[in-house]
């Protein structure tokens, strides 16, 4: 992490008993008072709904920070002194009066960070009890995603916040621009000529964005249900990591130079028409299979469901980009569920050389490819094409990569999790990482052409078993465009 002068806050945690603050808020935090770089005079508030001794709260979430962090990372001696940071308020988001404990703990004196992990249905309620107590003037929020399930919806949402907080001092989270790869984004693409001059239609072919889950609902239904895998992943992770790909460079590294340049990548978002969405999209959902050897149910099998549903679980789609960077060249996203493995990549298939020497037989190999991944091991490889070794091998042509592995070239040092970093950067006051209004508005007008056009056709999702790569349709449409799905096997 980057070297900087830490102030005083205090860390006011909505949400502070679910599963997002337990699995990764606190140990987020647990890992930046490790690494020295929460302040000394730093206090963390956990606020939730559930009555109950503050006693019996806190030992309750110390267990839970010890299971999630691990016996790698746990340090006694910092579980002591976060453990010291921390204290607990019972609150009920929608009475002002329950916020006056929290205005007397938080005191005039320090920045206050509120971060919300609730539903996005009590922001605005969040918001407005806070200024009542006199929280408004020094605190920023937090928002955790998703915010609203469609523009309208949002535009609710952002606007019931921006009554009382303005666009500086709101921070939207999308945990993917916190990744360590995604940060290098920014320095792969313009801080290497060997790539910015090559990073437009004259050179790239196509650019692939997977992101694939092996795990089903687990336990989400109710939520998931009315989302669907469109509104929870292809509106904002996979739509960010696009334009960090598409974008033109920033002036600068500021918030507002890099997120202008992302607005005008959604911008040019070509919609897709009622005829597209039969080749351009695939929507599926799974049925059962196998996962790790073992059978798993189907989404209408999981427990709690609803029989009937025609939610997706699964998307495929080509997007085209109407400006002079990207003309002529398809983006292919991926994104589903209880798929074969868990996956995050970004692919770059550069187009072969305009004039070719070597065998007939092998010009199907020439092509270099960029390989960004994300998750589960972060770090970037680039596909060159190189001669086979042996005095019998001729000009016989292998693919072989030129490889940076984080954990591996950086073995004494710990890749940070994602909400480190965010958290880090709120509490530092820097935007650049989080997605700013006219963002979240660009990438639901688009979304919603599609869940309109869904909605109108009555087509049913397709099926695919659960431990494949989703429905056939869905190599169908990359392979009418003469491509195929990198590494799918």
């Amino acid at each position: 992490m980057h070297s900087i002068t830490v102030e005083p806050c205090t860390f006011a945690l909505f949400g502070a008993l679910g599963d997002l603050a337990l699995r990764k808020l606190f140990p987020a935090l647990y890992q930046l008072d490790g690494a020295q770089l929460l302040h000394e005079d730093t206090r963390i508030i956990a606020l939730a709904r559930e009555p109950g001794s503050e006693q019996q709260h806190l030992a309750f979430i110390a267990a839970e920070l010890r299971r999630y962090v691990g016996d790698k990372d746990l340090d006694e001696a910092v579980v002591e002194r976060f453990l010291a940071r921390l204290t607990y308020l019972h609150v009920d988001f929608l009475k002002a009066d329950d916020y006056v404990a929290l205005a007397e703990q938080a005191g005039s004196a320090q920045q206050v960070i509120a971060y919300f992990a609730t539903p996005a249905a009590v922001y605005g309620a969040i918001c407005e009890n806070l200024a009542k107590v006199g929280l408004s003037e020094n605190t920023r929020v937090v928002l955790e995603k998703p915010i609203g399930s469609d523009l309208e919806s949002s535009r609710k949402v952002n606007d019931a916040v921006a009554q009382f907080f303005p666009e500086n001092r709101t921070y939207r989270i999308d945990h993917y621009l916190g990744k360590e790869t995604v940060q290098n984004l920014i320095a792969l693409r313009f801080a290497n000529s060997l790539f910015e001059t090559q990073w437009n239609q004259n050179y790239i072919s196509h650019v692939e964005i997977t992101v694939a889950e092996k795990v089903g609902i687990e336990g989400r239904w109710g939520y998931f249900d009315k989302a669907g895998q469109l509104r929870d992943m292809i509106q904002n992770h996979l739509l960010q990591l696009l334009c960090l790909i598409a974008m033109d460079p920033p002036a600068d590294l500021s918030a507002d130079s890099i997120r202008d340049e992302k607005v005008k990548v959604l911008k040019a978002l070509a919609p897709i028409s009622p005829e597209g969405l039969t080749t351009q999209v695939v929507r599926g959902q799974y049925i059962a299979g196998h996962s790790e050897g073992k059978a798993v149910p189907g989404y209408l099998e999981e427990p709690n469901s609803n029989t009937q549903s025609d939610t997706e679980t699964f998307v495929a789609l080509r997007a085209d980009i109407r400006n002079w960077r990207w003309a002529g060249v398809p983006f292919y996203l991926r994104t589903g569920k209880r798929m074969p493995q868990k996956l995050s990549q970004i692919v770059i298939h550069f187009k072969e050389p305009s004039h070719y020497i070597f065998a007939p037989e092998q010009r199907l190999q020439i092509s270099n490819k960029l390989i960004i991944r994300l998750q589960p091991d972060e770090g970037i490889s680039l596909r060159v094409m190189t001669k086979e070794q042996g005095l019998d091998k001729g000009m016989q042509l292998r693919s072989g990569p030129l490889q940076l592995n984080f954990s591996d070239t950086w073995r004494s040092a710990r890749i940070p999790d994602a909400y480190e970093r965010l958290l880090l950067e709120v509490m530092n006051g820097n935007q650049n990482l989080f997605v700013r209004k006219d963002e979240i508005e660009a990438a639901w007008t688009w979304c919603d052409q599609l869940i309109a056009g869904w909605k109108k056709s009555g087509d049913a999702p397709k099926p695919y078993a659960a431990g494949s790569w989703g429905p056939m349709s869905s190599i169908a449409l990359i392979t009418r465009d003469g491509r195929s799905w990198y590494g799918d096997i």
